[in-house]
């Protein structure tokens, strides 16, 4: 007895016509993530009958990249393909966690100095400098740049106010003012 050769039955994709479409939508997509494109459109090419190795050949891709979303759609359906864990460690702090780091930015001054420094920031909120380095960056965040007025904590500042607009409302007899 000849032995058949391929995909065994119970692993063929059949789609409904609600999938079809869904599917066929996703993968003319030009404003959804290219990952999520290629899911789909792996997924079409197997209800075609297509081999995997055939898949990843015309979708630049690796033939068990192919077999895992083929499974992952016999799985769960067209949700399974959305379904996937970014890769790398999970986040440490959650968003009311990194909200409140945020307001607390951009509503508080260091005791010395006019403006939050990544380093400084991070000691007094206790997280490592990465992290506020990221957070920064990701909301626009730059404490050195600022839209209003910084008045100088110089315990000496008016006076020296004074004497300069002095210099230059009464200027003493000979003088040369350079600048």
């Amino acid at each position: 007895m000849k032995r058949a050769r391929g995909r065994p039955r119970s692993q063929e994709i059949r789609l409904s016509e609600g999938d079809r479409i869904e599917l066929q939508s996703l993968a003319r997509s030009r404003a959804l993530p290219a990952a999520l494109v290629r899911r789909a459109r792996v997924v079409l090419m197997s209800a075609d009958g297509q081999s995997n190795g055939a898949i990843a050949r015309a979708l630049d891709t690796s033939a068990p990249t192919v077999g895992a979303w083929r499974k992952r759609y016999l799985a769960r359906g067209i949700a399974g393909l959305y379904g996937e864990k970014p890769p790398g460690r999970p986040r440490s702090h959650d968003d009311e966690q990194v909200a409140k780091l945020m307001r607390r930015a951009l509503s508080t001054r260091p005791k010395e100095g006019s403006h939050w420094s990544v380093r400084g920031f991070a000691k007094a909120n206790g997280v490592s400098k990465s992290v506020v380095q990221r957070y920064f960056a990701l909301f626009g965040i730059q404490p050195h740049r600022s839209r209003s007025f910084k008045l100088s904590t110089d315990a000496f500042f008016v006076e020296k106010v004074r004497d300069i607009v002095g210099l230059y409302r009464k200027r003493p007899v000979r003088a040369i003012l350079a600048g």
